[in-house]
């Protein structure tokens, strides 16, 4: 197997991108899918987590050996590969990472392209080891930014129900396609698809910008699941995420909805 990699992104914060990469991730894994997360926001949302959903899955795990930099550092993304459960695994960011822009200014001094292209390089270690591996990305344009898109073969632009969240996705994806692809060359990115996520179910405001981002978009470039607003999806931020009631059954059957249509998606387009 060769793994697909999916990048989450928006450039406006707050629009549950780390939400939807965990809960992707834990739903592909229930599918079967070997599944591999990579924590690339120097806030280490995502992987605090996976660190508290780890101990409501009986997982001891209290902290980690190696830093996402550190094993970029040392060449060897594996060595920093912290298993969460059957079938998904996640490598751990830190506060460190935010210092990945200046290492590699300092291993390349005079390429930025080379900065660019150096991740993708490492991932491919990884990639015969998962059937997907998804990146969690801070919101902001960076040498992260360029170098998770460029190790990609898709995106996933999450777009919550707002003005702006609708304004950061078609400024996402201009600089998609007019740096990453038509500057660097990046060699397999593609564009997957908009998920939208309800601020309010059924509001005037999600209604309305559900209809521009289908004018802006194309109604086929929508995925069709709609992450709708729920306390318990709030709550996995704070205790990680759980499985023992109705409430979280219903959030389960939602992902795993949405990860019908990501991996039907990726496989009609390889």
């Amino acid at each position: 197997m060769t793994a697909q990699i999916i990048t989450f992104g928006n450039f406006k914060g707050g629009t549950g991108k780390t939400t939807n990469a965990t809960l992707s991730g834990l739903a592909l894994a229930r599918a079967h899918y070997k599944t591999l997360l990579i924590d690339m926001d120097p806030q280490g949302n995502a992987t605090d987590i996976y660190f508290k959903t780890a101990g409501n899955l009986n997982n001891n795990m209290k902290a980690f050996d190696m830093t996402l930099l550190k094993a970029i550092q040392e060449e060897d993304l594996s060595g920093a590969v912290v298993k969460l459960d059957k079938n998904i695994d996640f490598l751990p960011s830190s506060v460190d990472f935010s210092y990945y822009p200046r290492y590699l200014e300092d291993k390349f001094k005079d390429s930025y392209e080379e900065r660019v292209q150096y991740f993708s390089t490492l991932l491919s270690e990884l990639q015969e080891k998962y059937d997907y591996i998804l990146l969690d990305l801070p919101p902001t344009i960076s040498l992260i930014t360029d170098s998770a898109l460029y190790a990609s073969d898709w995106v996933i632009v999450v777009m919550q129900t707002q003005e702006h969240a609708l304004q950061g996705a078609v400024g996402f994806i201009d600089y998609m396609q007019s740096q990453i692809i038509d500057s660097y060359h990046a060699p397999k990115l593609q564009f997957l698809g908009i998920l939208p996520v309800l601020l309010k179910n059924g509001s005037p405001v999600d209604k309305n910008t559900l209809h521009a981002a289908e004018e802006e978009f194309g109604k086929e470039n929508m995925f069709n699941t709609l992450i709708r607003s729920m306390e318990r999806i709030k709550r996995y931020s704070i205790g990680g995420v759980i499985s023992r009631d109705q409430y979280d059954r219903r959030v389960r059957y939602l992902y795993n909805q949405l990860v019908k249509e990501i991996t039907e998606r990726t496989q009609e387009g390889v």
